[in-house]
């Protein structure tokens, strides 16, 4: 059996990225934009993910006897839970109630990316069970409160569970092509008022707005400041403060322009809004809505039904629209589990979590049953 070393970096910068890129999107799988060296570094160099803002990088590296790199696995020392979309505040809550500290914690998942995906990043399973041990015993050596890793593959949330950390799921909705063929297609699945409302809501949002998808090099400096602008009324809006800084987006454009789609209204002369998507090999996953106007209905056109026509037209079988968002279900988006594991220390805070988790995942499961019986598809099939 080969021996397995594992160590941490504390910058992405430390690794080469064809090392990186060779375990977070290998030949024979979908690619991830959100795993690649180069989104993960964009994070880390426009300061947007890092010590300072409560992401502090501590990757891990597994490397054989020779020193070749086997495996990887994204992690962050956290000072805080913002940026997750998994919520545990309640837990921190109650381990400071009881005199314990809860933060820093460590965390593997990308930081503001609500998208499942690989989290143990390695073909060979001897290797994913290497980097999960290493990172139980990080948060032990450093003394945190606990280890989580956040919207895994079912393999990889199959596999930390039974490595002993607490399963816990949740809802997303998320639209999958059924062989549609174009957008009138997948109109034709859904009852007939549910089709009328949709084709009434697009032709209301369109009403003297020209739509512009854009992508590789069609995109300018121009498009992405007219996209931070409305990236930032959402961000104060929502969160406070924007998590994303204007110099992330530039790195993006820089490298990774082909993987985006930023799809943008115009009201005359002037763009109004702008919905920001990244492009995997069969998903588009939705990520950033904002609008500098009002306009009615322009965010469900924008944010789903522009991108299911994207991936109808590109052959893609998924849209992530990201977390939350009842909205979605009218738009043809079906709720479906999500996941997440966590390795929490404190013995007593552990306890009563997994009690909590176990009635958390039944009436996470009665909801997302009680949703899907809601969707505007056909009961005809």
């Amino acid at each position: 059996m080969t021996e397995i070393s594992v160590r941490m970096i504390s910058r992405m910068a430390q690794i080469d990225p064809g090392q990186w890129d060779a375990f977070a999107n290998p030949a024979g799988q979908p690619y991830d934009p959100f795993l690649s060296w180069d989104f993960l570094d964009a994070l880390e160099s426009s300061g947007s993910a890092v010590e300072e803002t409560g992401w502090g990088p501590r990757h891990l590296i597994a490397e054989d006897q020779a020193g070749q790199v086997i495996g990887v696995l994204p992690l962050y020392l956290k000072g805080h839970s913002y940026g997750e979309y998994v919520f545990d505040h309640a837990w921190a809550d109650a381990l400071e109630r009881a005199g314990g500290q809860y933060y820093p914690k460590l965390l593997t998942g990308v930081p503001f990316t609500p998208a499942t995906g690989r989290r143990v990043l390695s073909n060979d399973p001897a290797v994913r069970q290497a980097l999960i041990n290493a990172a139980r015993h990080a948060a032990r050596e450093l003394g945190v409160s606990s280890w989580h890793v956040l919207f895994p593959d079912p393999q990889i949330q199959s596999e930390l569970t039974e490595a002993g950390l607490l399963a816990r799921q949740d809802i997303q909705f998320i639209w999958e092509d059924d062989g549609y063929g174009d957008y009138e297609g997948f109109l034709a699945a859904l009852s007939s008022r549910k089709r009328k409302a949709l084709r009434k809501e697009r032709k209301a949002a369109q009403s003297g707005i020209v739509i512009e998808p854009l992508t590789g090099e069609a995109l300018t400096e121009h498009h992405w400041d007219v996209f931070f602008a409305c990236y930032q009324d959402t961000g104060e809006r929502k969160w406070g403060t924007p998590y994303l800084n204007r110099e992330f987006f530039a790195l993006i454009h820089e490298r990774m322009a082909d993987k985006v789609l930023l799809v943008m209204a115009k009201d005359g002369d002037q763009y109004i809004a702008a919905a920001l998507n990244f492009i995997g090999s069969d998903t588009l996953y939705g990520r950033y809505w904002g609008a500098l106007a009002f306009s009615d209905q322009l965010h469900f056109e924008l944010c789903y039904h522009q991108a299911i026509d994207y991936a109808l037209s590109c052959g893609l079988k998924r849209v992530e629209a990201g977390a939350q968002g009842g909205h979605k279900l009218a738009r043809g988006y079906r709720p479906q589990l999500v996941y997440s594991a966590h390795d929490i220390l404190h013995e007593g805070l552990s306890g009563a979590v997994d009690r909590f988790l176990r009635s958390e995942r039944r009436a996470v499961e009665t909801e997302r049953l009680a949703l899907d019986a809601e969707s505007p598809y056909r009961k005809d099939g």
